[in-house]
């Protein structure tokens, strides 16, 4: 096989992040952020309010796998609560702060967040003979900051989030969004996830050869769908990526 581009899956193969957004203080938070702004909403109204929109964003979607907009909940708050005193903020602050309010949403929630071990080593590695992508089910707010912060952005190109998209895997689209961007065809592609529905049935319904991860996060099993090669341990990637070029 003549192997020219890998993708990677972020969440789960490459970073090992652990959230929680039933924790209370993450709308204790916001709640104290927004008045700030004017806007006076308790911790369990804001609660309710995120996830209401949420259902609301993906009830309007037409998409079978539709993805929400953190940043479009934090703006339809800001626009439905919105005071006289919000609407005397500058325009400049009025704008970044559905963003700024998601990023702290996320902040406030995470608990972990860290490369798996030898995926610095494995990728710089790898990098030099291979076009790396990466791609995530999650929010732009959220994915390519975290990269960043977990060491490894300078890594890959391009960067795909479903939350760009509105749809998120298996759609196969976002799939052909990542080999759009690396200018690759299927056949020359290997994508390595830890969802055995997600990651590897997506990418198998482009006719991609996988490697399934089995990391600490993600679906392990599913019927009907078996990956081309599994590792246990990130460094074994290498292996794997051998095997391929053998075979």
């Amino acid at each position: 096989m003549n192997i020219r581009g890998l993708i990677f899956d972020i969440n789960g193969t490459l970073v090992d992040i652990h959230t929680n957004e039933a924790y209370d203080e993450i709308y204790r938070v916001i709640g104290n952020l927004l008045s700030y702004q004017g806007i006076s909403l308790s911790a369990d109204h804001i609660r309710d309010l995120y996830y209401q929109i949420m259902k609301e964003q993906r009830l309007s979607s037409k998409e079978t796998h539709s993805e929400f907009d953190a940043v479009g909940i934090f703006q339809e708050i800001l626009r439905r609560y919105a005071t006289d005193f919000t609407r005397k903020l500058s325009a400049e602050k009025r704008t970044q702060l559905p963003l700024f309010l998601a990023e702290v949403y996320r902040a406030v929630s995470r608990f972990k967040l860290q490369p798996y071990p030898d995926v610095v080593e494995v990728l710089t590695e790898l990098r030099p003979r291979y076009l790396l992508a990466a791609l995530s089910d999650g929010q732009s707010a959220y994915a390519v900051p975290e990269l960043q912060a977990a060491g490894l952005l300078d890594f890959f190109n391009p960067v795909i989030v479903s939350g760009d998209l509105g749809y998120r895997k298996p759609d196969v689209r976002i799939f052909e969004s990542v080999l759009s961007g690396m200018k690759l065809k299927p056949s020359e592609v290997l994508l390595i996830g830890n969802d055995m529905y997600r990651d590897i049935f997506g990418a198998e319904q482009l006719g991609l050869k996988t490697i399934f991860f089995k990391s600490n996060q993600g679906e392990q099993e599913k019927e009907g769908v078996q990956p081309d090669y599994i590792i246990y341990r990130f460094s074994e990637l290498l292996k794997a990526v051998r095997f391929f070029e053998n075979g």
